[in-house]
C-alpha cells in the first residue's frame, strides 16, 4: 500500500512542477486526436445524416456493419493499417509509419463508425413532424435538413464527444502505427504502458490522472455549459 501512496504523492509532484516527459505525452495526444476526431467529424456527421435521411436498399444491414464496427478493436485497425503503409505495403512509399501521421488515420477509423452510428440514431429520434413543417411553410429542402440537424443538434455533438472519448486512451493502434517513440508519437496511453512496464509507476500515475482529467473536463463542460446552453434555446 505504502509504494502506492508514494507513487501518488510522486504523480503530484510530476503533475505540478510540469514535468517535460510527462506534458510532451499529453500535447502529442491531444494533437493527435484533436486532429483525428476533426477529421472524423467532417466524414462521420455528413454521411450519418444521409444515411439516416435517405431510403435506399441495404440501409438496414449498412446501420447494423456500422453499429459492429463502434466496437472495433484498436489492435485490428493498427495491424489494418500497418500492413497498408509499412514499407512492403502499397502506401509504403509514403513514409508515414512511425509517425503522428499514421496514429491518425487508425484513430480516424476508429472514430467515423462511432460518430456516424450516433449521428444515424440522433438524427432518426427527430420529430418527423419537424421535416414535414418546415416544407409546409415553405422551407427548402436544404432549410428543411438545417431545421432537422438543429433538433438533432445535442445528439451530434454526444457523437462527436463519445468518438473522442473512444481514441484519446486507446493504445493498441498508437503503438503498432506510432512506435512509442520519445517525444514525437508517445501519448498518454502508451506511456502509461511503457512507464508502468519499466517500473516508473509514479510517471504512470500522472499520466493516468490527467488522462482522467480531460474525460472529466469534457463532461462538465458538456453537462454544465454546452448542455444548457442548447436546451434554454
Amino acid at each position: 500500500m505504502d509504494y502506492i501512496l508514494d507513487g501518488f504523492r510522486q504523480a503530484l509532484y510530476l503533475i505540478f512542477t510540469f514535468d517535460g516527459e510527462v506534458f510532451n505525452a499529453v500535447f502529442i495526444s491531444l494533437r493527435v486526436s484533436f486532429t483525428a476526431i476533426i477529421f472524423a467529424s467532417i466524414v462521420g456527421l455528413p454521411l450519418g445524416f444521409l444515411i439516416a435521411v435517405k431510403n435506399f436498399r441495404g440501409k438496414r444491414f449498412l446501420v447494423t456493419i456500422l453499429n459492429t464496427l463502434m466496437a472495433l478493436p484498436t489492435v485490428v485497425v493498427g495491424l489494418m493499417v500497418y500492413s497498408f503503409i509499412s514499407r512492403r505495403g502499397p502506401f509504403g512509399f509514403m513514409d508515414i509509419l512511425y509517425t503522428p501521421t499514421a496514429m491518425i488515420i487508425g484513430q480516424f477509423i476508429l472514430a467515423v463508425p462511432i460518430i456516424t452510428a450516433l449521428t444515424i440514431s440522433a438524427v432518426q429520434s427527430v420529430d418527423a413532424k419537424v421535416k414535414e413543417t418546415a416544407l409546409t411553410l415553405g422551407a427548402s429542402s436544404r432549410q428543411a435538413a438545417s431545421a432537422v440537424i438543429f433538433e438533432a443538434k445535442l445528439g451530434l455533438l454526444v457523437a462527436v464527444i463519445t468518438g473522442f472519448g473512444r481514441i484519446i486512451g486507446e493504445v493498441g493502434a498508437a503503438m503498432m502505427l506510432g512506435g512509442n517513440i520519445r517525444g514525437v508519437t508517445r501519448t498518454i496511453s502508451t506511456a502509461i504502458a511503457l512507464q508502468t512496464s519499466m517500473g516508473e509507476f509514479a510517471v504512470g500515475i500522472a499520466l493516468g490522472i490527467i488522462l482522467m482529467l480531460i474525460h472529466l473536463v469534457i463532461v462538465a463542460l458538456l453537462l454544465n455549459t454546452i448542455f444548457p446552453h442548447f436546451q434554454r434555446r
